[in-house]
């Protein structure tokens, strides 16, 4: 099993969850949509060509890469380990003031700099098992980053561990860190051919002993409502507001059986998440999520109906409505190459620890990976509460993951 340096690899993540990588709300032309992002990937490229990576590289859309290089001379398939450097929009990821609690005692955690936020056991019951743990939070005003720099942090300190065992046998590793996963790109822009990997994993799921083997298949839906618009002195029987018919469409939307507020498990949803505009029109935007993809066509159909109704309701306002695919379930293409993900219970076996296949309600960037043809289920990374002031992180769980990797790349060279 791999010797994992913890006071390293725990340097690694609060040196990385410094920087602000905030996501913004589209790339800026062909790079990342926040120039945070573009820092950070310097940074992990540097550090890798300080470890002798000599191709580090990274690209004019922010992607970082590198490759390990085989300490075995015979053919093993090439594996790719990803993670994001992108944070969530819905929470600041500016100025994080990161708190290292060692040998945690147990107990809800107040944050220091909100002491409102508070970060209790009744609502994180997982933290009943972590008495004596290194945990991470933030302050309270912050996102962490967890959300996956502690996948990125995971990544690195396997990556230097390896090459500081070389008597470690494995094939070629390839390790990539993308940009705006958050939003849903970060996958435009990687070449599978130049990668080169024949499968691979992202390290980007939540606590640990997980294999997320499943994801949601989603689509984005934008709906337009347009209105007629008047100065309000001269309205009468000719103004049509957009902001009702808007309102109207909102109010007629599942609320009991396809809002995520209302469903868990396999539940999927309509969800809006945005609306803006004024009298004129005005622009909802909206996911569709669901486990089975045939639904996201009946998803479509009933945000038509909505439509429909609310137009009826507002009489002379237009409705449309347009989805696009964003990603699809993760399942789908692991069902072709069952060993990316048998491959990951024989190196959970080999460190004694137990392993679940679970479902994600969202998705990762290999959801798409493997709708384009690299298999990539999703490992965990320590992460807990993403997206939020209240997130926090296990520097324990980080090091079991670097400790799967150490085997999991055995077990491939071994076939």
């Amino acid at each position: 099993m791999l010797s994992i340096n913890r006071e390293r690899l725990l340097e690694r993540f609060l040196r990385y969850v410094a920087v602000d990588t905030t996501a913004g709300e589209v790339p800026i032309g062909d790079g990342p949509s926040s120039p945070g992002q573009l820092v950070l990937g310097q940074l992990l490229r540097d550090e890798l060509l300080a470890l002798g990576l000599t191709d580090a590289e990274q690209d004019q859309h922010g992607i970082v890469t590198a490759t390990i290089p085989a300490t075995v001379d015979r053919a093993v398939p090439v594996l790719c380990f990803n993670s994001h450097v992108d944070t969530s929009p819905e929470t600041t990821g500016a100025n994080v003031k990161p708190n290292v609690i060692r040998a945690y005692a147990g107990g809800d955690i107040v944050l220091t700099g909100d002491p409102s936020k508070v970060i209790r056991t009744a609502v994180n019951p997982e933290l009943n098992d972590l008495k004596g743990k290194t945990l991470i939070t933030t302050d309270g005003t912050t996102l962490l980053g967890g959300d996956d720099k502690a996948g990125v942090a995971i990544i690195m300190e396997a990556t230097a561990t390896l090459l500081e065992n070389p008597s470690i046998p494995h094939g070629k590793i390839r390790v990539m860190f993308t940009c705006d996963e958050e939003i849903g790109h970060g996958v435009d822009h990687v070449d599978l051919t130049k990668l080169g990997a024949d499968a691979a994993y992202t390290v980007d799921g939540m606590a640990d002993g997980r294999l997320d083997v499943e994801t949601f298949s989603a689509d984005g839906a934008v709906v337009t409502v347009k209105g007629i618009n008047i100065h309000p002195m001269i309205a009468k029987d000719r103004m049509v507001n957009a902001l009702r018919a808007a309102g109207e469409f909102c109010a007629r939307l599942p609320k009991d059986t396809l809002a995520p507020e209302r469903t868990d498990g396999r539940d999927g949803f309509i969800h809006p998440v945005r609306m803006e505009g004024g009298v004129a029109e005005v622009t909802i935007h909206l996911i569709l999520r669901s486990f089975d993809t045939p639904a996201l066509d009946e998803y479509r159909k009933i945000l038509e109906s909505v439509a429909k109704d609310a137009m009826a309701a507002v009489p002379g306002s237009t409705i449309s409505v347009a989805t696009h695919a964003q990603y699809r379930n993760l399942a789908d293409g692991l069902a072709k190459n069952p060993r990316v993900v048998n491959h990951v219970h024989d190196a959970y076996r080999r460190i004694g620890r137990p392993v679940a296949e679970t479902i994600v309600r969202g998705g990762t960037d290999g959801s798409r990976l493997t709708e384009i043809g690299l298999p990539t289920p999703n490992l965990s990374s320590g992460q807990h509460n993403p997206h939020s002031p209240l997130e926090w992180a296990c520097l324990d769980e980080m090091v079991e993951t670097c400790q799967v990797i150490g085997e999991l790349v055995q077990v491939w060279a071994e076939g």
